[in-house]
């Protein structure tokens, strides 16, 4: 409030006309009315009927209008991710409050959905497809925005939130409800939003240790909250296979999900925008289904097997995985199918033809002379890749089964996952971008959330993924050229369980929530965010679900 200071000496009239001049100061600057219409008090000792010999008296002040209420410049609504935009207006924002409701606008049905389940979070009503009345939220599809971008405008006490997609449209409705969440209002203006990369997400690794169906769907209505859009399953490895199965039943753990827990699973998932991709790791990884079929495992000159390898020399062993690799592609309805690819055992020795002739002379049978166990391995990986492709699925491997100078090479369609350099023959990232290939980071310095913390492994922390971790950074600490940046598709935190009983279910929700809160951050706006760690970390439990 300003301060008014007065100079000199007033006496008589003049002081009340300074009096009455800042009181309607005053009224004006804290907008409240003045008081026009009010006539004002006659003089102390005069009467309302004078004498002709009185002094004459000035005409009647004019009533005095009532001032707008005005109110300050709005500021960006507090949410994680950030809002990318926001423009700012003069206004009282929006409340939750009656007559307040959600409909949705004409030509946009589909969006029902979005509108129930947020109705449902800032408990208004749902009013279906009607005209928006005071106080309303609409939803609508339109817009020539790129994928998942919306616009949220808040003006005249309504709220719209449009986008060219129904997934941009949702992505809005969090925004809205988490600055509801952290403040109770949406300010006044114009948000325009849209992520920076379009994989984001989390994956887990439910095979070495059992994570039930609810816990799952936890972790999806989380991450939609973060305007997160990929969850990464990882269901077979050495210790377990953990889908019931039809095509091979045998291979399947005691502790495992129905397949009408993995309907339920994707049924959630689709209507939060979320793509569930499935993971069958091969030709390593693979203990849980060898332990029914021991005549497939990867046995070496000397007759010694090795762990989860499975022999692609042999006919049989392409067949059974490509059942489970069809069996899960019809379960299974989004676009993506990882195929692993990672540590296959042979390719660890000293020499693996001298090792494994078998796969030697698989190898040179099938793509020429000059072929080796590296090759027999790259095509084993495009051949597994063609499966999933036939099903209408884009393949997704594993960076440690992409590699250089053999007869084969990795079909540049399948999408490199990096998650390390420390493997034996591990390439830098700038080869595969140098190649052209599309990259998603799981960088395993920042973003490997191993059970146990073995092999130099620690738990990453919210705070280092915040300050120094970009979709740039794909291995070690070091981010590649700038120019690569179109070709890194997104990121995903991954939790592996290594060891398994280093940590229950809760205990792994409780140690993802701040690095998965700030992978989402860093990658919907990859720039440095404007909050310091402390406040980001502050703001955090205040909007979040």
């Amino acid at each position: 409030m300003m301060r008014y200071s007065i100079r000199g000496p007033h006496k008589g009239p003049a002081l009340l006309a300074t009096a009455v001049a800042l009181a309607t100061v005053a009224a004006c600057s804290s907008g409240s009315p003045s008081g026009s219409g009010t006539s004002a008090a006659a003089p102390s000792g005069t009467t309302s009927g004078t004498s002709a010999s009185a002094a004459p008296t000035s005409a009647p002040p004019s009533p005095t209008p009532t001032p707008t209420r005005t109110y300050p410049l709005s500021t960006a609504p507090r949410t994680i991710p950030a809002v990318r935009d926001h423009e700012a207006a003069r206004g009282p924002g929006w409340k939750p409050a009656a007559p307040a409701g959600v409909v949705v606008a004409a030509n946009s049905a589909g969006l029902a959905d979005e509108g129930k389940l947020l109705a449902g979070e800032l408990g208004i009503p749902y009013r279906g497809t009607v005209a928006a009345g005071p106080g309303d939220v609409e939803l609508a599809l339109g817009g020539t925005g790129a994928r998942e971008s919306y616009t949220l405008t808040v003006r005249d006490g309504r709220v719209r939130i449009t986008g060219p997609d129904e997934a941009g449209v949702f992505y809005g409705t969090r925004t809205l409800k988490q600055s509801v969440k952290g403040t109770g209002a949406m300010p006044e203006g114009v948000v325009t939003d849209a992520p920076a990369k379009p994989q984001r997400g989390l994956n887990v690794d439910i095979a070495r240790k059992y994570f039930t169906a609810g816990w799952i769907e936890d972790r999806l209505r989380e991450m939609a909250d973060l305007k997160l859009n990929q969850f990464g399953l990882h269901f077979s490895d050495d210790q377990g296979f953990r889908i019931a199965s039809d095509s091979h039943p045998e291979i399947v753990s005691a502790q495992h999900l129905s397949k009408a827990e993995v309907r339920r699973i994707l049924a959630l998932a689709q209507s939060l925008h979320i793509t569930v991709v499935p993971e069958i790791d091969s030709p390593g990884h693979l203990g849980a289904v060898l332990r029914a079929h021991p005549d497939l495992q990867l046995r070496n000159v000397q007759g010694v097997p090795r762990q989860g390898a499975i022999d692609i020399s042999k006919p049989a062993s392409a067949r059974i995985v490509d059942d489970l690799l069809r069996e899960y592609s019809a379960l299974f309805p989004g676009g993506w199918f990882h195929v692993g690819a990672d540590e296959y055992q042979a390719l660890t020795v000293r020499s693996p033809s001298a090792s494994y002739p078998q796969l030697a002379t698989a190898a040179r049978q099938k793509y020429g002379p000059q072929a080796g166990v590296q090759d027999l391995a790259e095509g084993w990986l495009n051949d597994r890749a063609a499966v999933v492709r036939g099903a209408g699925k884009t393949a997704k491997a594993w960076n440690d089964g992409f590699f250089r100078g053999g007869v084969v090479t990795a079909d540049q369609r399948i999408e490199v996952e990096y998650w390390t350099g420390k493997e034996i023959g591990a390439r830098p990232p700038a080869e595969y971008l140098a190649e052209g290939r599309k990259v998603v980071n799981l960088n395993d310095e920042y973003l490997y959330y191993v059970l146990g913390e073995p092999n130099q492994f620690t738990y990453p922390t919210g705070r280092r993924i915040y300050e120094q971790w970009t979709p740039l950074v794909l291995r070690g600490t070091t981010p590649v050229a700038a120019r690569y940046a179109p070709q890194i598709l997104g990121a995903r935190l991954a939790v592996w369980c290594d060891l398994s009983a280093a940590q229950t279910q809760s205990q792994v929700a409780n140690g993802i929530r701040m690095p998965l809160t700030a992978l989402a951050q860093k990658v919907w706006d990859a720039r440095t965010p404007t909050l310091t760690w402390d406040q980001f970390r502050t703001l955090a439990p205040q909007v979040r679900g």
